[in-house]
């Protein structure tokens, strides 16, 4: 149900842009505030406004906010391409294919892997939002590798500490644009959200701590071969590092790729794959261990960059 809110515009925000007003008063951004104005949302003194107009001390205003948004729910659907690595009565891992997302998200309409488990018959944890019931880490949509999953709730809290407190090992493997010098280093580098707001995310003073280790396995003419492991899990983490280390992941556009070098090798999406996962079994406190091999379209890719050396 959308909700009604009428208040005084505060004297401090006197001579301010409607728009710029309205998102001080209520937290949300200046393009929101404008979509509200425009769409006849927001009243000032009983009458419409333009999102330009300066407001006055004191005057009335009157918002109809809309409703939040309903988190979606997953889709029971068999995902072709997803298969299972490893499974017992507490979790299973998965080797997730391109193109799909770890839970719905608004604005995700596409397949997820909590999707595939339920499609396939699967059992999953239900602690956490009912949306991503038994996810503890995710992966990039374009993102493939090894993703664990809990089944049980004992798991899903075991697993979220060990995450939380940084004692799981995930490895990556990302194929980057040159060389990186030195071939073997550290990236500790704060990341938050893109100053432009587009989706993107930066290396940004004040971000989240994050850390990346790489090792350089392989040296091509274009490209090397990296050996990543991440100390932090901060969303697209290693896609932000590389590129802010000038070496993006090949393919990866947003963050800056070469497309003609995308082209040749025959790639659509960022080079980089979850390898391997290593934790402690949530159930048995054994250290377990789990590996994945390379999808077919960056097989292809390292293929071709090696013949290019």
């Amino acid at each position: 149900m959308a909700e009604q809110r009428s208040l005084p515009v505060p004297e401090g925000l006197e001579g301010e842009r409607l728009d710029a007003a309205l998102s001080r008063l209520f937290g949300f951004s200046r393009t929101r505030a404008a979509e509200l104005i425009t769409a006849g949302d927001v009243l000032v003194d009983g009458s419409l406004a333009a999102k330009s107009d300066r407001v006055q001390g004191g005057a009335w205003l009157e918002v109809t906010l809309p409703p939040p948004p309903v988190a979606p729910m997953p889709v029971a659907e068999p995902i072709p391409g997803m298969t299972i690595v490893y499974e017992d009565d507490d979790i299973v891992v998965v080797n997730k294919p391109i193109g799909v997302a770890a839970h719905p998200t608004t604005g995700w309409t596409g397949p997820t892997v909590i999707g595939g488990l339920l499609g396939t018959g699967h059992r999953v944890a239900t602690s956490g939002a009912a949306e991503r019931q038994g996810i503890v880490h995710r992966l990039d949509a374009n993102t493939t590798g090894a993703m664990v999953v809990a089944k049980s709730e004992h798991a899903y809290s075991h697993l979220k500490r060990a995450f939380k407190e940084r004692t799981v090992e995930k490895r990556y493997h990302a194929l980057v644009q040159g060389h990186p010098d030195p071939s073997r280093g550290t990236v500790d580098a704060p990341i938050d959200r893109h100053p432009a707001g587009d989706g993107r995310w930066a290396v940004v003073a004040g971000g989240k701590e994050s850390v990346t280790h790489y090792d350089t396995i392989e040296a091509f003419r274009a490209a090397s071969l990296l050996d990543i492991k991440l100390e932090t899990g901060r969303t697209h983490q290693i896609r932000v590092h590389m590129s802010a280390l000038r070496h993006p992941c090949v393919g990866d556009m947003m963050y800056g790729a070469d497309p003609t070098l995308a082209a040749r090798l025959g790639i659509t999406r960022q080079w980089l794959h979850a390898v391997s996962l290593a934790f402690e079994h949530p159930a048995t406190g054994e250290w377990v261990a789990f590996t994945t091999d390379y999808p077919e379209d960056l097989a292809h890719a390292l293929k071709a960059v090696g013949g290019d050396s």
